[in-house]
């Protein structure tokens, strides 16, 4: 299996653009969304990161 590294940067690329939509349009959002995240439990966060992890998965396997 081969990398093809033209694709692999695109798509960190693009994760990078999306990242940084939030902070750059709304960074008051951005503050109020870490609380929120920083007040969930612990277990709570490890299942929307399986969740997030599972459905990335998905659409890589349908594409």
């Amino acid at each position: 299996m081969s990398i093809n590294w033209h694709d692999l940067l695109n798509a960190i690329a693009l994760v990078m653009i999306i990242e940084g939509l939030l902070p750059f349009v709304s960074p008051d959002t951005l503050k109020r969304s870490y609380q929120t995240i920083l007040e969930l439990p612990e277990n709570t966060l490890r299942i929307i990161g399986l969740v997030s992890i599972l459905l990335g998965l998905f659409v890589l396997f349908i594409h």
